[in-house]
C-alpha cells in the first residue's frame, strides 16, 4: 500500500468521524421530547459496549471454557457491586488458573 493511499484512507476516516459527531448537533436543534427516543439514546452506548466486549471475551483465551469461567467470575463480582479493578483482576486470575488446570489435564 502506498503512502498517498494511506493518507487518503486517514482523511476519509477523519471526515466520516467528524460527520458522525456533528450531524446530530446540526439536525436536532430542539430538545428531544419523545420518552422512547430519549431512553433509546441513553442505552445505546451500553449496548454497543456490550456488543463489542462480550465476543472478544470468548475469543481471547485458548479455551472457551476458561473464557466462560472468567466471564462468570466477572459477572458475579460485578453483580455483587465490586469495583472495576477487582473485577478485572479476579476475572484474569480465574482465567489464568483455569488455563493452568486445563493445561495439566490436556
Amino acid at each position: 500500500m502506498t503512502t498517498p493511499k494511506i493518507w487518503l484512507y486517514i482523511a476519509v476516516m477523519a471526515v466520516v468521524t467528524y460527520l458522525i459527531r456533528t450531524l446530530p448537533l446540526t439536525l436536532f436543534r430542539q430538545k428531544i421530547k419523545s420518552r422512547f427516543l430519549k431512553s433509546f439514546l441513553f442505552y445505546v452506548p451500553y449496548a454497543v459496549l456490550a456488543v463489542m466486549t462480550v465476543p472478544a471475551i470468548f475469543e481471547s483465551t485458548a479455551s472457551i471454557y476458561s473464557a466462560i469461567i472468567g466471564f462468570a467470575v466477572a459477572a458475579i463480582l460485578a453483580f455483587c457491586g465490586a469495583q472495576l479493578l477487582p473485577v478485572a483482576l479476579a476475572a484474569c486470575g480465574a482465567v489464568y488458573v483455569a488455563e493452568m488446570i486445563m493445561g495439566i489435564w490436556n
